[in-house]
């Protein structure tokens, strides 16, 4: 297993209703990401349609599918793993917000679809129904979305941790008013402080990355992505992206891979001795 990972986080642009276009960015994020030997490359959320797009209710694919195949070319050509959120529609006709996890060979190893739901993406996307992770060459990693780590919603990374998780990627899409800029940042409470709760109670790094630019189409249309994207480790920050909605980059984070041996109960007794007192749970 390596020990040590790099982790290319693909901040880019992602316009309403533009597959292609988007898929055209994320290609040249994964080449350098590959060029850079990142291991693994992580894209946004939702990246074919972008966030709670009204086209992703009548133009959303299956997967497998045309939008999955595309990132499953990439991975085997560049031989790097991906990760990518994508619109999911079912042969039921169910949409759903999903992340999937692409190994080098191009072949998906790993499907997540989004449980904690804002209320404005209900139209869109129906409530995910499983947690899984998957042994890689990186450790086990496991797969959640954007408001999955709301602190009110931190229940599926503690899950994902307690069932082995080293690693947790998490495609994202964080959308502030118009009006916000660098010097307002919201998301030092929003975001940081419960990804750096589930670190540094479990020792494992989350990696989340975010799209930019501005929302066309849907509930939040004119608000914008401001990128912002964050690997954060048991004693902090290990990489960040731009808080900017023009910021689409490549923001690597490179660091050893966090081992804990930890099964069942021991979770428990561990916790105990950091604090933890379990009155409504966790």
């Amino acid at each position: 297993m390596t020990s040590k990972i790099k982790i290319g986080m693909a901040q880019l642009l992602v316009e309403g209703r533009e597959p292609e276009r988007n898929f055209e960015r994320a290609a040249k994020l994964i080449k350098e990401a590959a060029q850079n030997n990142c291991h693994i490359v992580l894209l946004p959320e939702t990246i074919d349609f972008a966030w709670t797009h009204p086209a992703a209710l009548t133009e959303s694919q299956a997967i497998p599918g045309p939008f999955s195949d595309f990132f499953c070319q990439q991975a085997r050509l560049h031989q790097i793993y991906i990760c990518v959120g994508l619109t999911e529609k079912t042969t039921e006709g169910i949409n759903y917000n999903t992340a999937l996890l692409i190994d080098d060979k191009g072949d998906i190893i790993l499907k997540y679809r989004k449980i904690n739901l804002l209320e404005v993406e209900h139209p869109y996307y129906e409530t995910g129904a499983t947690l899984n992770v998957i042994d890689t060459p990186f450790g086990k990693i496991g797969l959640n979305i954007c408001a999955d780590n709301y602190i009110e919603g931190l229940c599926i990374g503690h899950t994902l941790a307690r069932m082995g998780a080293q690693i947790i990627l998490s495609p994202s899409s964080w959308t502030v008013d118009y009006s916000i800029t660098e010097e307002d940042d919201p998301y030092k409470d929003k975001w940081l402080k419960p990804l750096g709760i589930l670190a540094s109670l479990y020792n494992i790094v989350l990696v989340t990355t975010t799209s930019v630019g501005y929302i066309v189409g849907g509930p939040y249309e004119g608000k914008k992505q401001v990128g912002c994207s964050l690997a954060v480790g048991e004693k902090g920050i290990l990489a960040q992206g731009q808080f900017n909605e023009f910021a689409g980059e490549l923001v690597i984070a490179e660091f050893d891979v966090p081992q804990n041996k930890l099964k069942g109960t021991q979770f428990g007794d561990a916790l105990r001795k950091k604090g933890c007192t379990f009155e409504y749970g966790l």
